[in-house]
């Protein structure tokens, strides 16, 4: 079973996008279970989601306390909230930033990462550009597609299409696949670089 907990804020489409991430999951064949955990339910109040996507179905009911995989969709939340509390050592962490780890103060804390698995995004400038508002939760799902390789784009976009009308629709798919291109080259400079230095 493999299991991604998102770290957003209300209004940022933290629900929707564990939605998503399931309806991905099933066009696969996959079993996939979605649910929210609220606190205060108002705009910019930290929101957390779960997803969980296995090949048998899945009994556990309870919120993912050690995740395979994190999605942060605001960068702000780092030091306000325990986002990576329980991370499986070597998990995948994608942020909705336009700074490197480092930048970010997260270079320790995650000096011995794969550097593969810790993958930026500029989800809401993407979203901004192709869809007119700031919904970075669409770029990082198909971001976690290409980084983590549990879901294909092809299903990113038919979660798209199920959860949106058509014009809504065809803008996210555009701001999802230009994410998807940006993670590949990411990890592709990535092991261009390791190799460099092997």
């Amino acid at each position: 079973m493999f299991q991604v907990r998102i770290h957003g804020r209300g209004g940022q489409g933290v629900v929707t996008a564990a939605e998503m991430l399931s309806i991905a999951a099933f066009e696969e064949g996959r079993h996939a279970q979605a649910f929210p955990s609220f606190g205060s339910e108002r705009t910019g109040a930290p929101v957390v989601a779960f997803c969980r996507i296995a090949d048998q179905e899945i009994r556990l009911r309870e919120p993912i306390m050690e995740p395979d995989a994190l999605i942060i969709q605001d960068p702000t939340l780092l030091f306000q909230v325990d986002v990576f509390s329980g991370l499986k050592k070597g998990g995948y962490i994608l942020i909705n930033t336009t700074r490197s780890f480092d930048e970010l103060g997260l270079g320790d804390f995650l000096r011995d990462w794969p550097k593969e698995r810790l993958c930026t995004v500029p989800a809401t400038d993407l979203s901004r550009k192709h869809v007119g508002r700031p919904m970075p939760n669409v770029p990082l799902l198909a971001g976690f597609a290409a980084a983590s390789g549990i879901i294909r784009l092809e299903s990113v976009i038919m979660a798209i299409n199920d959860k949106f009308s058509e014009k809504v629709a065809s803008n996210n798919i555009t701001a999802a696949t230009e994410a998807y291109q940006f993670v590949l080259d990411e990890i592709e400079s990535i092991r261009q670089e390791e190799a460099a230095h092997a």
